[in-house]
């Protein structure tokens, strides 16, 4: 089970006690799936506390939002210092990052859209996201439940909503024993894991299944493709085939929390000799050096955290009728 204690929430501009977050029973986003959100990750490095790629998370955060009709009431500038004033608040590395937007206030109804549009920004300890064997490689399973088309449910956004598809694979793929599901498309080729995209090698080139999949633009998937170019191996986004994955010589996920995780089974078939592959390692290799501040080249992809900047923290009475 993943830690979800922190010391502090930035709530629309507050910093709030973790315990005290809260908003009403009622709202809309509760009800209706109608909220946004991202996944960061604050790294310690060489040079002291920083998020990783944070500018491409706020850009996706506001273009969700764009997706879903949600008037966006900061900046792209006021959400990175919320962001950075929410890690810097709470002091935790490593740490993984939520920021979400949504309807806080009563509001029900499904075309309801006048409800005020929030921040809050939540920083919880990081820890492995498909377990400790996670670095050795993963067992997956393929799940039964298709990933929706992108023209009922827009895979551009990262929307509370898109994640009950995920959380019923992940919970089918468990339920047998397994640590990750691998969805397929509506037209039964691969297309990611519940929180993670996906990629495999196959003589050297590395795949990923690309935009036909209805797949979520990860940030960390784009950074894989970055590194892997760098390091010289081709990278071809496209269908990718069932058995293609099980015949692969080598497989793994990519995520925010689940960062690069070696597949090493997919539904019983053992991906390569069943260890973690070279070119995955090589990948793994310069992506950790990176986070963790190693690797000059990719320097900008690390924001660093300045020291908190003055935001007003207080802990607000509970109001009846709030959860």
């Amino acid at each position: 089970m993943l830690a979800t204690q922190g010391k502090k929430i930035w709530m629309d501009g507050v910093l709030v006690d973790f315990a005290d977050a809260k908003i009403h029973v009622l709202n809309h986003t509760f009800h209706y799936g109608v909220g946004v959100f991202e996944g960061i990750r604050g790294y310690a490095t060489t040079s002291g506390p920083a998020i990783f790629r944070l500018a491409d998370h706020v850009k996706r955060l506001i273009a969700s939002a764009r997706i879903y009709r949600m008037p966006i009431p900061y900046t792209a500038e006021e959400i990175t210092r919320a962001i950075l004033d929410a890690q810097a608040a709470n002091d935790i590395v490593p740490s993984y990052i939520r920021p979400i937007l949504y309807r806080g206030e009563p509001a029900l109804g499904v075309k309801n859209r006048a409800g005020k549009v929030s921040l809050a920004v939540g920083v919880i300890p990081a820890k492995k996201y498909l377990g400790e064997s996670s670095e050795s490689g993963v067992r997956a399973k393929i799940s039964p439940l298709r990933k929706p088309r992108s023209d009922a449910i827009p895979s551009f956004a990262k929307a509370d909503g898109n994640y009950l598809n995920s959380y019923l694979a992940g919970l089918d793929a468990a339920d047998d024993g397994y640590d990750e599901a691998v969805l397929l498309d509506a037209n039964g080729h691969v297309a990611e894991g519940t929180g993670e995209n996906i990629f495999l090698v196959r003589d050297g080139t590395v795949y990923t299944p690309g935009l036909e999949s209805d797949i979520l633009l990860g940030i960390t998937r784009m950074s894989v493709i970055q590194i892997a170019k760098d390091l010289g191996y081709p990278v071809v986004e496209k269908l990718i085939g069932v058995n293609e994955l099980l015949t692969a010589d080598e497989a793994f996920f990519s995520g925010t929390y689940a960062e690069i995780a070696p597949i090493r089974e997919v539904s019983h078939y053992t991906v390569g000799n069943g260890r973690p592959g070279p070119i995955t390692r090589d990948i793994m290799d310069v992506f950790y050096r990176v986070v963790r501040g190693e690797e000059p080249k990719y320097a900008s992809w690390l924001t660093p955290v300045p020291p908190l900047a003055r935001v007003v923290t207080r802990s607000p009475r509970r109001e009846k009728g709030s959860a």
